[in-house]
């Protein structure tokens, strides 16, 4: 099952008083990084460049499931991703669990922070 969650800083109710992002730390100070995440506790720092310009070639489809152990190398480093169904997109993982991989996926303008359930992968190429 996949998962969508863009990080979005509350407003603050009075113009005066800046608004504090969700971690807690004020805007002034900087938020400190974490490799990897998960679901619950996502990095807070997504790629700060966009991805290839290019589509690569796909790779010959697996009819398993994809293995933790293969994507883990992809950490961190733009990853193309076609699903079984069909979609295709440039993905940055940044945590991979037993059953499922999370990061940030490439909406053509901005980087979110997406999840995906291995089970859905179909193949992946990682530069």
């Amino acid at each position: 099952m996949d998962y969508f969650r863009v990080q979005q800083f509350p407003t603050s109710p009075h113009p005066s008083q800046p608004s504090v992002p969700p971690t807690g730390f004020p805007p002034s100070q900087p938020i400190p990084q974490f490799p990897g995440g998960s679901p619950q506790h996502p990095p807070t720092a997504a790629p700060t460049a966009a991805p290839p310009h290019f589509i690569p070639q796909q790779p010959v489809p697996s009819l398993y499931a994809v293995d933790p152990g293969a994507i883990s190398r992809c950490l961190y480093r733009n990853t193309y991703v076609w699903l079984r169904n069909g979609e295709h997109f440039w993905f940055y993982p940044t945590f991979v669990g037993r059953n499922s991989v999370s990061g940030f996926r490439w909406f053509g303008r901005f980087w979110a922070y997406y999840g995906i359930d291995l089970r859905r992968i179909s193949t992946f190429t990682c530069f």
